[in-house]
This record gives structure tokens, sequence and C-alpha cells, in this order.
């Protein structure tokens, strides 16, 4: 018989596999820097936060299995709270002081688990990176875990905070080089986040470059012709 463990992992690849083909389909995805994540131990990947696709983008283009911080108040939607939780995320105060999420979190990443947090705090307003919260400084130091970043680049044009759907649009993303946790010791909490900040920004930068290159070499729609008379 097939233990709890087991089964939530084959519904992760299942369902991983099976949006990876919709988001090709749907916005074009393409990944790129993907040999830059470490196969094996505990990473923090930190990303860019430009829309509520991002988590399910994050997981679509890392090959390991990963976890995902989310707010407690996700918790309270049942239908919602069932898929999160086959996903194993963690429940994050951000009222308070999150100390249960924080334990966790440390937790999986001393196991050698991945962990995606978005250190904005919140979905961007601009489609830039806006300035992160130091909380995943402790998180990095504490565990030992490189920090890699990831930038999605696209997700905002798909679908903004102030919109209620989604709508077709190209998507990239980029994943940067990890920072080791010998340069993060190296470090104090303020050139971390500065340091982050300009490889998450440097992240975007490039996605959007090859995105934008993407949607240009689309090919062109032929015109409608008139009709004779």
């Amino acid at each position: 018989m097939l233990s709890l463990p087991s089964i939530k992992r084959a519904w992760y690849d299942v369902s991983r596999a099976t949006c990876r083909v919709v988001f090709v389909v749907v916005f074009g995805v393409r990944v790129r820097g993907r040999e830059w994540f470490p196969r094996e131990g505990g990473v923090l990947l930190v990303s860019n936060h430009q829309s509520h696709l991002d988590p399910v983008l994050a997981g679509v283009a890392c090959d390991r299995q990963m976890t995902t911080l989310a707010r407690d108040t996700l918790f309270r939607i049942p239908l919602f709270r069932n898929l999160i939780n086959s996903y194993d995320a963690i429940p994050l105060d951000r009222e308070g002081v999150g100390l249960a999420g924080v334990k966790e979190t440390m937790r999986r990443l001393k196991q050698g688990k991945v962990v995606l947090v978005f250190p904005e705090g919140t979905r961007t307003s601009d489609g830039q990176v806006a300035p992160l919260k130091p909380g995943f400084c402790a998180l990095a130091r504490r565990t030992r875990v490189p920090v890699m970043p990831v930038a999605v680049a696209g997700a905002f044009d798909a679908w903004p905070r102030w919109r209620p759907w989604p709508c077709p649009a190209t998507i990239h993303i980029q994943y940067g080089r990890p920072i080791s946790p010998a340069e993060i010791a190296a470090m104090d909490d303020a050139a971390l986040v500065v340091e982050v900040e300009a490889r998450l920004a440097a992240c975007q930068h490039e996605a959007d470059a090859y995105r934008r290159r993407a949607v240009r070499e689309l090919p062109a729609v032929p015109a409608a012709s008139t009709p004779s008379h």
C-alpha cells in the first residue's frame, strides 16, 4: 500500500507535468539557468512576485519538489486550503511574528528541501522588483543553505494585481547563480538584501529580454484581405 508521502509525491509530479504543458501552451513559458540549481540539499529559493501565478510558475520551472510559504489567511478558504495542503505549503502569519511558520521553514530546509519565499512580501504594483524584506536572511544563516534567485518576467502582464482573471501573455523564468552559505556568512543582512535585490533585478531583466525577443519572433498573423466587389 502506498504511503501518504508517496501519494503526495505522485500527485505533485503529475500536477507539475500537467501544469508544464498548460503553461507552455497558454503562456509560452521558457526557463533559463536551470544549470545553476543545486541537485541536492536545502535551497532557499527567493523570487520576485508579479502575480498569483508565481508559486505555480516556480514549481513548474523547478525539477526538484518545492514547497511554498503562504499567508495563513489562505488556509481559511476550504477548497483552497485542501489544495495547498496537498502541496505541503507552510502557513505564515504576516500580521504577527509567525514563529510557527519560520520554525517549520527552517526544519524543512535542514531536511534538504527546497522552500520558495517572496521577500517583497506582496505582489508588485508596477512589474518591477520592490524593496525586499530582510526576513529571509535569518532563515539562510540559521540553516546554512544557499539562497537561489529566480525571476519571473511576463506574469505581471498576464495577471496584474488589479485584474480578476489572467489573460494570455508570454512568460519567461530565469534562475541566477546561488549565493553560497560562505558568501552569506561574509555579509551582514543589509548587504545580503542588496545582493539578492541586484540578482533578482538582473534575472528579471534577462528574462524580460528573452521574452521580448520571443514575442518579436512570433510569426505574423496575416492581415485580413478586403473583399472585392
